[in-house]
């Protein structure tokens, strides 16, 4: 199995987070999203797996490419 790194693509803050750890997603499911210039901007995972770690909590700054979960699959 592998860990796939799930990462913003834009600067802005965590809004609502989407899935919890141990969750089953699907290469292309909403993770989280990241509120940035007053939209709301999708974080994507990346591939299908066990969503194992959120490295960031509702209301976290972050950064563009920061890595904020990892999925294992």
């Amino acid at each position: 199995m592998a860990d796939h790194k799930v990462q913003s693509e834009v600067t802005g803050k965590v809004w609502k987070i989407l899935r919890p750890v141990g969750s089953q997603v699907a290469e292309g499911d909403e993770v989280m999203l990241v509120e940035s210039m007053k939209m709301e901007i999708p974080v994507l995972a990346p591939a299908s797996g066990e969503l194992v770690t959120l490295n960031v909590a509702e209301g976290d700054e972050v950064a563009e490419n920061q890595v904020v979960a990892v999925v294992r699959g």
